[in-house]
């Protein structure tokens, strides 16, 4: 589905096939998607003139805010990036430069775009993988060559053709697959560019000598590889000829710009407490003042050029169980108007999530037993008592929302994962009874759950 043509309540049901409850975040987030696109068909004269209103998820861990972006995400046509706040420090510290999130969101929108534009190029790329496959099977030094007095000559041109048209009949039938030519590979071209960084971390480092490398030794090497693997080098060297590297750059860029979203998380790590600021602490203050020009509107030097970050949507989450939102300084604050609470998961969630998601647990347990041949099945009762368990835990220990699902049914169904080889053809129920026989005994001790469960 395209993004840009979802209305909110469309956005919203396609959240609610894998996020159970959280009504007000998916609302939230789908009318600042929605509004993005309403803005794209404004007049020029005001377009400029509205900017996003940026969103900040508060809520404890597990109960659906990372899980809204990476729904998000999936959701095509818009360049999207998901970053930890935690890997940024302020400049000075060693850490990751605050705007390599802008980099990397255009990174994302050039390979996005890049393959976009190469699937409508697909038939003319296959074409010429075709005629160069048949080139290293029939090198040109093989053919006859026409001489002035050669009678046969144009015989034997056309049983060359001949040749060629039964060996294209071979490759598309798949029985040159295993066949080994020689091939030269070259290294790819230098991409847009070298990206010149100044008190860059070693990532940036490697990037930027990486570019130079490809600009500066592209020289290629013969190797010996199969059909199979020849496909795969020529299918990757026409298309970069065939896409219009400067195109693909320009089109990404106004995406970019235009419909971006970049989400922070883990916002709460890097909000100071109130008072004295010592220790590692030190650069948190740092980080956020270092997100604020970019948050606020600003240009972002990249190897693509620079990329104005005004109308990029910002969205960021944090579960704030020590500090509080109102620790981070006003200003950014004031960059995330909106601000949307996400509930405590409940026993009624857990049982939700264990059913009804298109990805829910209990279906990827009962496909993975499938492989081995073993029929799993949940009893309704079985499935409460692992709901209710999941509550109780969460309540009485850390509370770490539905990953806690994850961590209860691996302790239930570990004999059954153990030996399900050895059951293959054998059906397996799980009742009531067998999930207290497994986690009951965890469950009275509540100091010993804390580390198992």
């Amino acid at each position: 589905m395209n993004l840009d043509e979802m209305t909110p309540a469309e956005i919203v049901r396609e959240l609610d096939k894998y996020i159970i409850g959280q009504k007000d975040a998916k609302r939230t987030v789908a009318i600042a998607l929605r509004n993005r696109a309403r803005r794209k068909r404004l007049p020029d004269s005001i377009r400029d003139e509205v900017s996003p209103k940026n969103i900040i998820m508060i809520g404890p861990t597990g109960v659906g805010k990372t899980e809204i972006a990476r729904r998000i995400s999936k959701l095509s046509n818009t360049p999207f990036v998901k970053v930890e706040a935690t890997k940024y420090t302020e400049v000075g510290y060693v850490g990751r430069d605050v705007e390599s999130m802008v980099r990397d969101l255009m990174g994302t929108a050039v390979q996005m775009t890049k393959k976009e534009m190469a699937e409508a190029r697909k038939s003319q790329v296959d074409t010429q993988v075709e005629e160069r496959l048949l080139d290293l099977l029939l090198p040109a030094d093989s053919k006859p060559k026409k001489g002035p007095h050669d009678v046969d000559s144009t015989a034997l041109e056309d049983a060359t053709k001949t040749t060629r048209e039964k060996f294209r009949q071979f490759l598309a039938e798949g029985r040159f697959e295993d066949r080994e030519v020689e091939i030269t590979v070259t290294g790819k071209p230098a991409a847009h560019g070298v990206e010149l960084l100044a008190g860059g971390n070693l990532e940036d480092i490697e990037n930027t000598l990486q570019s130079l490398g490809s600009i500066f030794g592209g020289r290629g090497k013969k190797r010996k590889v199969s059909i199979k693997r020849a496909r795969e080098i020529l299918t990757e060297e026409e298309t970069e000829k065939s896409v219009d590297q400067e195109q693909v750059v320009e089109i990404a860029k106004e995406r970019v710009e235009q419909m971006g979203i970049i989400f922070i998380d883990e916002i709460d790590k890097v909000a100071g407490n109130k008072g004295g600021h010592s220790g590692p602490d030190v650069s948190r203050e740092g980080v956020q003042r270092d997100i604020l020009p970019i948050v606020e509107g600003s240009k972002i030097s990249t190897k693509w050029g620079m990329i104005d970050t005004t109308h990029i949507l910002f969205i960021a989450a944090g579960a704030f169980h020590v500090s509080k939102p109102s620790d981070l300084i006003p200003e950014l604050q004031g960059r995330f108007p909106l601000r949307v609470e996400l509930d405590e998961l409940t026993a009624a969630d857990f049982l939700r999530i264990l059913k009804e998601p298109e990805n829910a647990i209990i279906k990827q347990y009962i496909e993975l037993m499938k492989t081995e041949d073993v029929q799993l099945i949940f009893t309704d009762e079985a499935l409460d008592r692992i709901s209710d368990i999941a509550y109780s835990v969460n309540s009485n220990t850390e509370n770490i929302g539905a990953r806690r699902l994850y961590t209860i049914m691996e302790r239930l169904l570990e004999e059954i994962s153990f030996s399900a080889s050895e059951q293959a053809g054998q059906t397996v129920t799980v009742d009531q009874q067998y999930v207290d026989e497994r986690l009951a005994s965890i469950m009275e001790n509540e100091d010993l759950s804390r580390y198992i469960l």
